[in-house]
């Protein structure tokens, strides 16, 4: 069985910038020491990635805080996240779960099985979508989030989420 990990938007925007917050800051340490545990060639990573016109999209008019625009700062990866993965596994998403991720994940897993666990931001938006479409996806697969090496928008959306993965049958660490 291969081991796979998922790190969920540690961009910049998400950690110390527009929408960061110290709950998000007190991760980046574990995540870190969490990608070291995994061989960089199963280490996937997803970049929360807008457009110019984010505040006219369905997203930005019920979240009008401009974040993560492509090229720039806020937009970057955490330093040491962006060189823990292979650049090919990097994937920019445009909306909170990626598909793209979903199905690059379910091609490996045709020829080889794998166990998936997540961390990273936003535990309560992006965490939990992905956990969810990787799991419809791979129902019999083993999917787990850390949730120490996440952090929700507020603590207690961090713990509905987490609440919300078990009830799916995601597990969390």
């Amino acid at each position: 069985m291969r081991k796979i990990l998922v790190v969920v938007d540690m961009q910049k925007d998400f950690i110390d910038g527009t929408l960061g917050s110290d709950e998000a800051q007190a991760i980046v340490r574990p995540v870190l020491e969490k990608m070291t545990s995994y061989r960089k060639s199963d280490i996937y990573v997803t970049r929360d990635t807008h457009g110019e016109d984010y505040l006219q999209t369905a997203e930005g008019r019920k979240l009008p805080v401009v974040h993560c625009v492509k090229g720039t700062e806020g937009w970057q990866l955490h330093p040491e996240v962006e060189a823990g993965a292979d650049q090919d596994h990097i994937i920019d998403k445009p909306t909170f779960g990626s598909l793209k991720l979903m199905e690059l994940l379910r091609e490996e897993n045709e020829k080889e099985t794998l166990e998936i666990e997540l961390v990273g931001l936003c535990t309560d938006i992006c965490v939990v979508s992905n956990a969810l479409l990787l799991k419809a996806a791979m129902p019999e697969n083993e999917i787990r989030v850390d949730a120490g090496c996440c952090a929700g928008v507020t603590p207690e959306s961090h713990v509905s989420a987490l609440e919300t993965m078990k009830m799916c049958q995601i597990g969390v660490i």
